[in-house]
């Protein structure tokens, strides 16, 4: 019964055991493949680097060492599945703890932040909240080879033309001497230092604020980072003086059509319309104001003025610049948002969202394509579709719109 028993179990393992073992040889296929195809297209890419104004000994150097991520593909391809709400976002992003470490950071690097603001106008707890959020303050600057990585983004070609820059300004960085191959490491995208600079930015916007002749991003003092960070918003529009946005209180009965960074005004129309900060008080003056609702009516509604745009070139998604400027006003001591949000409601996944944009168009509602990218188009089209039900028209794209559009249209 014994040798029954061992030979019944048998029949099953091994199956699966030769399953598992043609799914390593084809994994491993693919990745000899892979390797091969780009060690091929380094040698194809090779002349274009070369007229680009690299060296050929520093291409032949560099790409030599030059690995195939296959991770790094894979984590460019998976972005779009990626999906987390806004709150969800802000509770991990503007954490006690980050909040904590940022208090701690501006009483740490005082005299270095004073003279940042100072020089750039950039409040110092913005340039902290950069810092706290795109490396928590230094202490996770990313482990990939940046060489290995953009090379491995230009091959996959999905962003060809875009990497490919990159690449030859990080080989150029190299060939300047300005940091060592084995120090040149950050995302797995290609940014790098304390503050995620891609080596194109690096070439516009780095700063040498220590005066000791590089401009130098990857050192544990964090100087020239920041300095650099403070000089990219700068030069993308920084007004000082004006807050990046606030949270606000909408009146009873708010046209939410008005809710788009496409709908600006100044301070005293808002007023008109009853808009007051949540803190209390009266807006802020400015004269390119716009109101956002990044969770519809449900949830926060927050002023911006100028600045938020000047962090949106940092990174564009609302998302992000939100918790940047919230992560700065509490390092500051601000409190924390203080409307609800929608909490019941899970994000959309990207077929999810790309059936809700075909639902809508099918509908007559044009959102501009099924793509799975909530933008202004398919906003506007949520806006139709809700006011020609009656329905409060916020344009969020949410669970129970979609669960509406799948039920034939009607409000749930």
């Amino acid at each position: 019964m014994r040798s029954l028993a061992l030979a019944l179990s048998l029949a099953f393992v091994v199956p699966a055991a030769a399953q598992t073992l043609e799914s390593e040889t084809l994994a491993e296929g693919r990745m000899m493949a892979d390797e091969a195809g780009f060690q091929a297209w380094s040698q194809d890419f090779r002349p274009r680097a070369l007229e680009a104004g690299v060296k050929a000994a520093t291409w032949d150097r560099e790409m030599r060492q030059a690995l195939f991520l296959p991770d790094v593909v894979r984590r460019d391809r998976n972005q779009n599945e990626f999906t987390r709400t806004i709150w969800d976002y802000l509770d991990i992003a503007v954490s006690e703890e980050r909040v904590s470490s940022g208090q701690k950071a501006l009483k740490k690097h005082a005299d270095l932040l004073a003279q940042i603001e100072a020089r750039y106008g950039v409040p110092q707890e913005i340039v902290l909240a950069v810092w706290g959020l795109e490396t928590s303050y230094g202490s996770w600057r990313g482990d990939t080879d940046t060489i290995s990585a953009l090379a491995t983004l230009t091959y996959d070609g999905r962003r060809e033309g875009f990497f490919a820059g990159q690449l030859i300004q990080a080989l150029k960085i190299l060939e300047a001497g300005e940091i060592a191959r084995e120090k040149m490491r950050g995302s797995w995208a290609g940014a790098m230092g304390h503050t995620q600079f891609m080596p194109g930015s690096w070439a516009d916007y780095a700063i040498d604020f220590d005066g000791d002749g590089r401009r130098n991003l990857w050192s544990d003092d964090p100087a020239d980072a920041l300095a650099s960070a403070a000089h990219y918003l700068a030069q993308h529009g920084w007004v000082k003086g004006q807050p990046w946005g606030m949270e606000i209180r909408l009146p009873e009965g708010f046209d939410y059509d008005l809710t788009s960074e496409q709908v600006i005004k100044p301070a005293e129309a808002w007023r008109a319309l009853g808009i007051t900060p949540m803190a209390g008080g009266s807006l802020p003056e400015g004269d390119r104001i716009s109101i956002l609702v990044p969770a519809g009516a449900g949830g926060a509604a927050f002023a911006i003025w100028p600045n938020f745009r000047a962090i949106e070139s940092y990174n564009p998604a609302d998302a992000y610049v939100i918790a940047i400027g919230h992560l700065a006003d509490r390092i500051a001591g601000g409190a924390p948002i203080r409307a609800a949000w929608p909490r019941h409601w899970q994000a959309l996944s990207l077929e999810e969202r790309k059936e809700l944009q075909s639902r809508l168009t099918g509908a007559g509602f044009d959102s501009g394509g099924a793509d799975g990218r909530i933008g202004p188009k398919t906003v506007a089209a949520v806006k139709a579709w809700q006011k020609a039900r009656g329905l409060r028209a916020d344009g969020y794209a949410s669970p129970d719109v979609l669960a509406a559009l799948q039920a034939g249209g009607e409000a749930p």
